[in-house]
């Protein structure tokens, strides 16, 4: 703990349990917070990936009015490192004041050291830490909402509704829901990911948002000839965002536009609940999945992400565009469906 006499009675520390009921009121009430800044996600992530969540707070004369949720991740193969927020799309600093970005940084390179860590990665929106090495070739796709879905659809250029429209032409249907609806999300998401040469998550990570979030999580199914789930996507909503972190489709169904058909129902239920934002999620800029939802009229938002280093090092990179991976994701897509749902939750829980 670091008490600063330069700022009013200031004091930084780890938030206690007690006080986490106080932190997501913190949250709730910034404007600027994600649903990843809620203390939750301690749980969600201490049961699906084994991981230690923390959260170093910013107290002045007794009230939060900063915090930076921090993830330990460690393995042999991968390193000892911190990062805000990993698996997810947002997290990261949250603040009423820019003049408390700097103690939580002390605080938190304070921690690192304590657990031995050689890094400490932080993914923010904003550019809080202008002095510190930055990537910012990451980005989200936001689509500003309309009224209502007919309005959506009639400011679509005639291309895209076109290939809307062929989902209802091959007889594809949808089902909007949440538990019950989870085995066929999973079911599609393990293929694709499997066919993308990268591990998959295990099924814990979407039952606990489910549970923790039952009126504003949604499991949306596209199926096909006999029920059979052909694409998939995980809505999580927050406020006036309705984001979609986690989607995917069987390629051999493509032509069949299930992956179209599924965009438009996420994007249809979304205007049917009032949100005023549609949330692609994060993707890089000139990539396929970022021309993919450029094509429905999303802008981008710049991601700033953060290394603090351990002395002089390159900036990490694990993700699959480290040529050192690559070999090994070619390898994985070569394997059968049943070893990579075996296998690949014990590998995905140690990259962020």
């Amino acid at each position: 703990m670091t008490t600063h006499a330069s700022l009013p009675a200031l004091t930084c520390r780890l938030l206690r349990d007690s006080e986490y009921a106080a932190w997501d009121r913190f949250v709730e009430c910034h404007p600027r917070s994600s649903v990843y800044h809620l203390s939750i996600w301690r749980h969600i992530f201490s049961v699906a990936f084994g991981k230690r969540w923390y959260l170093i707070a910013a107290f002045q004369d007794g009230t939060i009015r900063a915090g930076l949720p921090l993830v330990h991740m460690k393995s042999l193969l991968f390193g000892n490192f911190l990062v805000s927020m990993p698996y997810v799309n947002y997290g990261g600093l949250l603040t009423t004041d820019a003049g408390l970005a700097a103690p939580l940084l002390q605080e938190a390179i304070a921690l690192g050291q304590q657990l031995g860590a050689k890094h400490i990665e932080l993914r923010h929106l904003e550019n809080h830490y202008p002095q510190l090495p930055v990537r910012q070739e990451k980005v989200s796709m936001w689509l500003a909402l309309p009224g209502t879905a007919q309005e959506l659809m009639g400011s679509f250029k005639a291309k895209l509704r076109s290939q809307i429209r062929k989902g209802e032409k091959n007889n594809l249907g949808v089902r909007i829901g949440s538990m019950e609806l989870l085995e066929d999300f999973d079911t599609v998401f393990a293929h694709n990911m499997r066919d993308l040469g990268t591990p998959v998550y295990g099924r814990a990570i979407f039952r606990l948002t489910l549970e923790a979030f039952p009126d504003t999580a949604r499991v949306v199914v596209v199926t096909g000839e006999n029920q059979r789930p052909l694409a998939a996507g995980f809505l999580l909503g927050y406020g006036q965002r309705l984001e979609i972190p986690w989607a995917s489709s069987l390629r051999q169904y493509n032509h069949l536009q299930s992956n179209m058909w599924l965009y438009w129902h996420c994007l249809r239920y979304a205007c049917e609940q009032g949100y005023r934002f549609f949330d692609f999620g994060r993707c890089t800029v000139g990539e396929a999945t970022f021309k993919f939802k450029e094509q429905w009229g999303a802008q981008p938002v710049s991601h700033s992400w953060h290394y603090h280093l351990d002395g002089e090092r390159p900036l990490p990179r694990l993700n699959p565009q480290n040529p050192k991976f690559r070999l090994a994701l070619n390898v994985w897509r070569r394997l059968p469906l049943s070893v990579t749902r075996c296998l690949g939750p014990a590998f995905i829980k140690h990259l962020p």
